[in-house]
């Protein structure tokens, strides 16, 4: 077991800016990453998404992303960036390494690992969400016999010519499968509610109100919503052009899963050799269980980045941080918290068993 200040679990956008901060302001960190390289989620992007395609990428502290080709695969593009920000700054990062639990140590937080255990003063959880992809279960799903797979692991267009693809959700992944898978395959579309198209310039403050709409929900202990459902999809040149080829002709959700495909309540049925689920991701905070950190709304109570249930740990990626800028103010501001709580804490001791 290893004394040390602070754990930061994750090294992605979050993680990584909350560990240049915490370098920074000199507290003795360390960085544990499960990925095999750096990169974090983007290293598993699938190749067809360009740099150019992607909604934004925030820069990390103190180093501008100065890339400018946009036809580059956003996954290679990211990782190489993320990579020479770790070496240049000599960022205390281990990899790969998985957290299975944190747990209360008395005095200190216990971080468990594939490379052992952490005594922590303080955690940053930045582990984001892409490693927990969301299946919702339909019935006969079980006797589909074509390919069922998630937006975690899509890899592109190709493998799905001549086929008929299925496409579930109504978020911004769903609508870039089908405008690329629709170029060489046939497509359906299906989502739960309307999909919601705005030609509106998305602007700095319908950006700070839907944060805000995520952040009251944390607060109160709520799972975070989808921050698309406050702002829209957006109208592109290419999402119009889809449109008139009737790409995006939406249909409601289906009854059931068939064997050949999928039916509705009416009757009507799809037949289909894949269901793309391009249904999103839930946090991915498994590890984080033995803490007992639900509220009972089903999330994760916080008061900026601290969880009310243990205010030793800071979820930054989380809910409303859940943005590559919105992932650098939480890091920032996760840092900045837990510099003072262990300066105050080493003025003040807290009596208390000795994880040691």
């Amino acid at each position: 077991m290893q004394l040390i200040d602070a754990v930061v679990i994750g090294a992605g956008q979050a993680g990584l800016t909350a560990s240049y901060h915490l370098q920074r302001t000199g507290v003795d960190h360390v960085v544990l990453d499960r990925g095999t390289g750096p990169g974090g989620a983007w290293r598993d992007r699938w190749p067809s998404l360009r740099l150019g395609g992607v909604h934004g990428i925030h820069s990390l502290p103190g180093s501008e992303l100065s890339e400018t080709d946009g036809a580059r695969p956003a996954a290679e593009v990211v990782a190489e960036y993320f990579g020479r920000y770790e070496r240049e700054l000599a960022l205390p990062v281990l990899r790969p390494v998985k957290v299975a639990a944190v747990r209360d140590g008395g005095e200190r937080l216990l971080v468990e690992s594939s490379a052992g255990t952490w005594a922590a003063r303080a955690v940053i959880n930045a582990t984001g969400t892409w490693e927990n992809p969301f299946w919702p279960h339909y019935p006969g799903q079980q006797e589909f016999t074509g390919r069922q797979l998630h937006t975690a692991g899509y890899r592109g267009p190709e493998e799905f010519r001549g086929q008929h693809v299925v496409v579930v959700g109504g978020g911004i992944s769903a609508v870039e499968h089908l405008l690329e898978i629709s170029e060489v395959a046939g497509t359906t579309w299906v989502t739960r509610r309307p999909p919601h198209f705005t030609d509106a310039t998305f602007t700095p403050e319908d950006g700070r109100a839907a944060v805000a709409e995520v952040e009251r929900r944390v607060r109160a202990g709520l799972p975070p919503g989808s921050v698309v459902s406050a702002t829209g999809l957006p109208n592109s040149p290419a999402v119009i052009a889809a449109r008139e080829r009737g790409v995006l002709d939406r249909l409601p959700m289906f009854q059931r899963i068939t064997a050949d495909g999928v039916a509705w309540a009416d009757g009507t049925a799809q037949r289909a050799d894949v269901i793309l689920w391009a249904t999103g991701f839930r946090p991915a905070i498994a590890h984080l269980a033995p803490l007992n950190l639900r509220a009972p709304g089903g999330g994760i109570q916080l008061d900026g980045t601290r969880a009310v249930a243990e205010p030793r740990l800071h979820l930054v990626g989380y809910g409303p941080s859940a943005s590559t800028i919105g992932a650098n103010r939480a890091g920032r501001a996760a840092a900045s918290a837990v510099r003072a709580e262990i300066k105050s804490s080493l003025s003040h001791p807290v009596q208390g068993p000795n994880p040691l």
